[in-house]
């Protein structure tokens, strides 16, 4: 199969995925209702889409093209709505968070689905322990070579984003002592990681072309890198943000890399280069790790300092570009939230120590992601 080619897209537009958690109100636990689910949110009409996806206790709603992180939340909010209502109707709750906290990797079931049977034969239990979710973050790029340039400029800026978006410390009912456990079951799958080092279309052509021959993969699907070119869209997709426990979290993160986006664009502040990636694997486990109390090391310069000073940096550079695409409040959010050293997985942490039960933690969650106080 040849790689399709880059269609057009508007620089800077978003589009939003959000892996969500399908759980009864008895115990908490996940609940294989995503075909009911699925049924009674088709009787609502609604922006982007509702889709299945690997376990039949998850279920994946997507935005349509937005131009800002408040249009992400727009559009976010009616499905969201719709998500809780429908829920309701079947007495479980929809959940945001990168993990469920106690469920059992081996009780779950695949949806039925061909390419979920497909990669279910292929990777045997990983498949079930693929249970986790995820925010998928898609930005339009000027033309592909543009979009290899953004990937990885956005690289440098992977600890970002785990860190931010951290919400998955328990599985299968321990503390794992990251903030993000959820990327070590990403992990585990071939071609996941990082993206080859090709800055023009014709070089990851090649590249493609390569693979293909050998047999491993087929399309862009097979690769589960941490972003990775969406030419049938005409985006890059960025992948390894754990899903937030709130749809405000998560239209935040959005804004944030729209802002990087467009300083990227606009001052080229930098020329990607394959030693940026001698430090990329410990950045990556020192953000799953410990968050926003992790250590980072540029790239560039071989300089350490604390992520979180690295993002507040960050932040300030590119509040401008910020201000351009409307996403400062955006901003605003991330920063309070950094400057405390606080992410969705401190919140789950806290919730967990005053509870004990992890049961109630998933049920605040749930209050959480439905928009009532917590």
């Amino acid at each position: 199969m040849s790689l399709e080619a880059f269609n057009h897209s508007e620089p800077l537009t978003l589009g939003v995925e959000l892996e969500l958690q399908l759980v009864n109100t008895n115990d908490y636990d996940l609940a294989p209702y995503a075909e009911d689910m699925l049924r009674l949110m088709k009787k609502t009409p609604l922006p982007g889409s509702v889709v299945p996806e690997m376990t039949n206790s998850m279920i994946e709603i997507s935005t349509g093209i937005c131009h800002s992180a408040s249009e992400v939340l727009g559009q976010l909010t009616p499905i969201r709505d719709a998500l809780v209502k429908s829920a309701d109707k079947l007495n479980i709750a929809v959940v945001g968070g990168g993990t469920h906290p106690f469920q059992q990797w081996h009780e779950r079931r695949i949806y039925d689905k061909p390419r979920f049977r497909e990669l279910s034969e292929l990777y045997g239990y990983l498949s079930k322990q693929f249970t986790i979710f995820g925010q998928h973050v898609h930005i339009g790029c000027p033309d592909a070579d543009a979009a290899l340039l953004m990937l990885h400029r956005m690289s440098r800026y992977i600890p970002h984003f785990i860190a931010l978006s951290a919400s998955s410390p328990y599985v299968q009912g321990q503390d794992t002592a990251f903030d993000s456990a959820r990327l070590n079951s990403v992990f585990a799958f071939p071609l996941s990681g990082r993206a080859p080092m090709a800055l023009t279309w014709d070089d990851f052509t090649t590249y493609f072309n390569k693979m293909t021959r050998t047999g491993v993969v087929k399309s862009m699907k097979d690769f589960y890198w941490d972003i990775r070119p969406k030419p049938e869209f005409g985006t890059i997709e960025i992948r390894v943000f754990d899903t937030p426990l709130t749809i405000e979290r998560a239209a935040a993160l959005a804004g944030y890399v729209q802002s990087l986006g467009a300083w990227f664009l606009a001052d080229q502040p930098f020329m990607p280069e394959e030693d940026d990636y001698l430090v990329y694997t410990y950045n990556r486990f020192q953000a799953c790790r410990f968050g926003m109390d992790a250590v980072y090391v540029d790239p560039a310069t071989g300089d350490h300092m604390p992520l979180r000073e690295h993002i507040l940096r960050t932040m300030d550079k590119i509040a401008g570009h910020a201000a351009v695409q409307g996403a400062s409040s955006a901003m605003h959010m991330l920063r309070t939230e950094v400057e405390a050293g606080q992410n969705d997985a401190r919140w789950l942490r806290q919730r967990q120590s005053e509870e004990q039960l992890l049961a109630e933690v998933s049920r605040q969650a749930a209050q959480r992601f439905r928009g009532a106080a917590a």
